[in-house]
C-alpha cells in the first residue's frame, strides 16, 4: 500500500467516526525575505493553507515584515531569541536551557517578543517555539508568567496544558532527515509518520497533528512533497488544516507579562 493510500484510509477512519482531524503547518528559522520564503508563500497561496512561521527575533529584518504584510494566511510565532546554542558537547543543542542564569534567558525572550511585536504587530502570537524544539522543563512554568500563552515543540505533547495558562500544540512530522544528510526524509517515511500521528490522535484526545518544514534548508524533494501534501489535503474532507491563531486562541492573545 502506498503512503498516500494509507493516508486516505486513515482519513476515512476519522470520517466513519464522524470526526475531523486537525492538522497545522509550522515552518522554522525565518529571519529575512528571499527566494526560499517566496517559494514557501507560493505554496500557502496556491493551496490556501494557513502557515505558522517561527521567526528568530534577534535576526528578523524589516524586509521580512514587509514581505509578510499582505499574506493573510501567515501567523508569526517566536522562535527563541537568537537561535544560539548555549550547550557544550556532548549536550544537545539548546538555547532556552539552564546553561545561563534564568533571568538572562527570560530577559532575552522578552526582548525578542518586543522585537516581533514591533515588526509584525497583531500578526505575532504569544507562542514560544524553542530552537531545536528544546526547553529546560523548569523554565516552562515561567513562560505564562512573562506573557506567553502557547508552547510548540516536537512530538506527542505530554499534556494539553503543561502549566496553567499555557497551551501546548506540537509538530509531529519533520520533512528533513537531520541525521541522515539533512535531506528530504522521503515520501513514504514522512507519510508513514503522518499516518501514525493521526492514528494516535484518533485513539487519544484528538491532538492537532503538526507538519514541520524549514524553508531555508529544504531540497527539491522536500519542496515537491510539501506542494503535493497540501494540494491533496483539500480533497480529504475529514482532515482540516487549522491556523495557529485558531489552535492557540484564546490563549494566543497576549495578556500581562511583557509586551
Amino acid at each position: 500500500m502506498s503512503g498516500w493510500q494509507a493516508l486516505a484510509d486513515e482519513a476515512a477512519r476519522w470520517r466513519d467516526l464522524g470526526r475531523i482531524a486537525e492538522l497545522w503547518w509550522r515552518d522554522d528559522d525565518a529571519v529575512d525575505a528571499g527566494p526560499a520564503l517566496d517559494r514557501l508563500l507560493a505554496i500557502v497561496r496556491d493551496a490556501r493553507t494557513p502557515l505558522a512561521l517561527a521567526v528568530v527575533p534577534a535576526r528578523a529584518t524589516t524586509a521580512l515584515a514587509d514581505r509578510l504584510s499582505g499574506e493573510t494566511e501567515v501567523d508569526v510565532l517566536q522562535h527563541g531569541y537568537a537561535h544560539s546554542n548555549h550547550a557544550t558537547p556532548p549536550e544537545k543543542k539548546i538555547e532556552i536551557g539552564l546553561q545561563r542564569p534564568a533571568m538572562v534567558t527570560l530577559g532575552e525572550l522578552g526582548t525578542g517578543w518586543m522585537a516581533l511585536e514591533r515588526l509584525f504587530g497583531a500578526r505575532a502570537l504569544a507562542v514560544m517555539v524553542p530552537p531545536w524544539n528544546r526547553i529546560a522543563p523548569v523554565l516552562v512554568p515561567t513562560l505564562p508568567e512573562i506573557g506567553y500563552r502557547g508552547l510548540s515543540t516536537f512530538g506527542p505533547r505530554p499534556r494539553v496544558h503543561p502549566v496553567r495558562g499555557l497551551l501546548q500544540v506540537n509538530t509531529h512530522v519533520d520533512l528533513i532527515d537531520w541525521k541522515g544528510g539533512r535531506t528530504f526524509a522521503g515520501e513514504e517515511k514522512v507519510l508513514a509518520g503522518l499516518v501514525t500521528a493521526l492514528a494516535r490522535a484518533r485513539d487519544g484526545g484528538g491532538e492537532p497533528v503538526g507538519i514541520l518544514s524549514h524553508h531555508l534548508a529544504m531540497d527539491a524533494g522536500a519542496w515537491d512533497f510539501l506542494r503535493s501534501l497540501w494540494g491533496r489535503m483539500t480533497k480529504l474532507e475529514s482532515l482540516r488544516v487549522r491556523s495557529a491563531r485558531e489552535l492557540f486562541a484564546p490563549e494566543a492573545g497576549r495578556q500581562g507579562g511583557r509586551g
